[in-house]
């Protein structure tokens, strides 16, 4: 199990950034959030089977068609989250 939390930088707001990876994740099983933040980047806490959270950040970095990803920051975390992926609100 691995549980990080990312924060990606670029045009991720307003393309469906957010709705995309809640697709990717929940596809891959993958637990957690996503959120806008006020800045203009796009967080987001992932957790589950290590390879498939890796894969859902390699997938970060490209995002949506009409993304235009700058940078991904990955910070591991120590807890967890149990089930199911939500958009929260913009914080």
């Amino acid at each position: 199990m691995r549980t990080v939390t990312i924060t990606v930088s670029g045009r991720v707001q307003g393309v469906g950034y957010r709705y995309a990876l809640q697709q990717e994740a929940s596809r891959r099983r993958v637990a957690g959030w996503v959120r806008n933040r006020r800045d203009g980047r796009v967080e987001a806490r992932l957790a589950g089977d290590a390879d498939a959270v890796e894969d859902v950040i390699a997938w970060a970095h490209d995002g949506p068609p009409a993304a235009q990803v700058d940078d991904v920051d990955v910070l591991d975390e120590a807890s967890e989250i149990s089930t199911g992926f939500e958009i929260r609100p913009t914080a």
